[in-house]
């Protein structure tokens, strides 16, 4: 999540820096040779319009996260902010000194595309080939980002239902002249930053939606991109959790790596290639742990019945004659030769140690 967080903060360095043109590439190599290459358009005005609402949105979030009962604080600064920004452009005409604007938008809603339909197109293989690829990396994009919601937020969520949601509401829209719709990440985060807990934001905010297209669009005629951005860039900023990877490294330090990897190759890649590597650390783990397993000695706590890792429970005590191993993964023909080796050293280790202490010989070797 913080990878792709930090890709999208990195495009919205083109409303920042006032940029007319911005590649189409995601990765930090891409996206700072194109702003980097473009140093003598950057706009002071935007910077300076973009650093002072970033600034009142974290710190409107910061006061909220503090005093709990001002939530609406931070909920309604990204509104606050749409509106002080169109007021701003519009007295000062910052339009005509670099600052970039929405500018005119169509008003009303799309007309229905149902008497568009037809199957006999010569288009239609490529149209199947290319809502195929599409439909999938759409689903892919959107079950992806509600998982990490998911396990940012502790709830579950059900794939084959998201997936029946996405295709409705695929098969609605292509009826009034939609888009391709899947779950974006960037207004995900904007949702969730506002304070929204069940579905029903989603009514509230097509509903609001639709009136905005059908009355209000006259409005955002002078609203900034600046601000756009700067909203975007705070509700990004939210979701990078730099305590939760250093307490993977506290905890875990393979996981720790399978997590930095992941997130460079988001940000020096793509999305794509981040979960590539991440899916390709953790079953490379998987296999090693399964064909490497850990073996540990097990010894009794005292007036019980009960057999610990003598390394982590220091008031296991060894069986006297006995030898407990644990073996922490199955055995099978991948680590049997493994497992006999670790066996034997094991049995060896402890005759060697009952005969110094000249205490009894090992008697039995229990898995």
């Amino acid at each position: 999540m913080a990878g792709a967080a930090t890709v999208v903060c990195l495009q919205q360095l083109k409303g920042i820096l006032g940029l007319q043109h911005f590649t189409t590439a995601t990765d930090l190599v891409s996206v700072m040779e194109s702003v980097f290459s473009q140093t003598h358009q950057w706009r002071w005005e935007s910077v300076v319009l973009g650093a002072g609402f970033l600034f009142f949105l974290l710190l409107t979030r910061f006061f909220s996260k503090r005093r709990p009962k001002f939530f609406w604080i931070a909920a309604a600064a990204p509104l606050t902010s749409v509106i002080l920004g169109s007021l701003l452009v519009y007295l000062t005409h910052a339009e005509n000194h670099g600052v970039q604007v929405i500018g005119p938008l169509k008003k009303g809603l799309n007309p229905p595309s149902s008497s568009d339909l037809t199957f006999s197109s010569p288009y239609m293989m490529t149209c199947l080939k290319t809502g195929v690829v599409t439909g999938i990396i759409a689903l892919a994009e959107g079950i992806a980002v509600g998982r990490s919601f998911a396990m940012f937020k502790n709830y579950h969520i059900d794939g084959n239902k998201e997936m029946i949601a996405f295709g409705m509401m695929n098969i609605a829209g292509s009826v009034t002249s939609c888009y391709l719709t899947t779950g974006p990440f960037s207004r995900s985060a904007v949702n969730y930053n506002a304070g929204c807990k069940t579905a029903v934001s989603n009514i509230v905010m097509a509903t609001a939606v639709m009136i905005t297209l059908l009355f209000l669009t006259p409005l955002f005629h002078y609203t900034p991109l600046v601000v756009l951005s700067s909203i975007i860039i705070s509700a990004m900023l939210g979701l990078i959790d730099y305590e939760a990877a250093l307490h993977l490294w506290s905890v875990d330090k393979v996981d720790f790596c399978v997590c930095m990897a992941a997130f460079l190759g988001v940000v020096f890649g793509s999305v794509e290639i981040g979960l590539v590597i991440a899916v390709a650390i953790s079953m490379l783990r998987v296999l090693l742990f399964v064909a490497r397993p850990r073996t540990t000695s097990l010894g009794n706590i005292p007036n019980s019945m009960i057999y610990r890792r003598m390394d982590q429970y220091s008031a296991a005590q060894a069986v006297p004659g006995v030898l407990i191993l644990q073996i922490d993964a199955p055995i099978y023909f991948a680590n049997a030769s493994y497992l006999r080796e670790r066996i034997s050293r094991w049995i060896d280790d402890e005759e060697d140690r009952l005969r110094l202490k000249d205490d009894s010989n090992l008697q039995y070797m229990i898995l």
